[in-house]
């Protein structure tokens, strides 16, 4: 069948924040775009109500037309399993709903992380802060109280950029609060953890790669990818401009069941993302939020793809296996030896 195709005009595709704008939220829309019978999701479109769904144009037209089963679509269209109240899956799996101050979370000793905006451009279902309380912990464009915090520790030398998604700040935002960071002497460099680019490449602009390329201090960017169909052309050529501007690039994943749950797509994945010059980085097992317990793996299968990973790949291209448990002063990681 062939999909409805609704993409504007080529300079629509070339803003990020006309895509942004334009990104699809009715879960029928999409499903018909892509071929399928809203109808016979009926009960797994009600689950929109739970977390909204929003998905850019340029990451739809990745997915394959006339599979419900797609690993892109498996990861943003609501399904009604998120009506299931799990044990065990919280509002708040990472206990991060307290800040410092507002938009700062302390939670490892010489690193904070800086909500930079609540929105993303994707809602991907299993997301762990889909409950998360922005309104609370949004400074706005005011980040002095942060940067006071900060400036007053000695021992953080590490600021992250999250969310939400930072990259969901326009450029000149972002330059403003790079220009308060360097003001901080103790700053080592400055992470950026960011799905955008992945679901709208035209967000890496060149304002974006100078303003990254420019400053004083080591810049990282980690994306986060899933699945190796989620790497495109137009991807693939934003991640060149900030490798040349001097972007370290890393990737983080989560080990979702029917996504990503078997040793040739894991491998496929560190493959092509190496080929795009990105390194595989950290495979997260599940953050047992309240709505995304279908997504979950167990524990024994992890390892045993992650040995099988070792087996086929060189090691710098496998990721850490790891989760993140509310409390404790630095990401887990998984024995293998388990």
């Amino acid at each position: 069948m062939q999909r409805i195709i609704t993409r504007n005009a080529a300079a629509v595709q070339g803003n990020w924040q006309k895509q942004l704008a334009q990104a699809v939220s009715n879960p029928a829309q999409l499903l018909m775009q892509l071929g399928l019978e809203p109808e016979h999701f009926q009960k797994d479109i009600q689950a929109r109500k739970l977390f909204p769904m929003r998905v850019p144009q340029a990451f739809i037209d990745r997915m394959q037309t006339g599979d419900a089963n797609d690993p892109l679509l498996r990861q943003v269209l609501p399904a009604a399993h998120e009506f299931i109240e799990q044990a065990g899956f919280t509002s708040d799996p990472l206990g991060e709903h307290q800040s410092a101050v507002p938009g700062l979370l302390h939670k490892y000793r010489s690193r904070v992380l800086l909500i930079l905006k609540g929105g993303c451009a994707v809602n991907c279902r299993y997301c762990f802060r889909r409950h998360f309380p922005y309104q609370d912990n949004q400074p706005g464009q005011d980040w002095s109280e942060a940067i006071a915090y900060i400036a007053a520790r000695p021992e953080i030398d590490e600021v992250i950029l999250s969310g939400g998604d930072p990259l969901m700040a326009n450029d000149r935002h972002l330059a403003k609060l790079f220009a308060q960071l360097a003001t901080l002497p103790q700053l080592q460099r400055v992470r950026i953890h960011t799905r955008l680019p992945v679901v709208i490449p035209a967000r890496v602009t060149e304002e974006l790669v100078d303003l990254l390329g420019s400053f004083a201090k080591p810049v990282v960017m980690v994306t986060h990818i899933n699945h190796p169909n989620e790497i495109d052309e137009a991807f693939s050529q934003a991640m060149f401009k900030l490798k040349q501007a001097g972007v370290q690039l890393l990737n983080q994943g989560v080990l979702l069941r029917d996504v990503n749950d078997n040793a040739d797509t894991l491998c496929a994945l560190s493959n092509r993302l190496f080929e795009v010059g990105i390194l595989p980085y950290y495979l997260f097992m599940l953050d047992r939020v309240a709505g995304a317990s279908h997504f979950e793996v167990a524990q024994e299968q992890a390892i045993a793809l992650i040995k099988q990973l070792y087996r086929r790949l060189p090691g710098y291209l496998v990721p850490r296996l790891s989760r993140e448990e509310a409390g404790k002063s630095s990401k887990t990681p998984i024995d293998l030896q388990m």
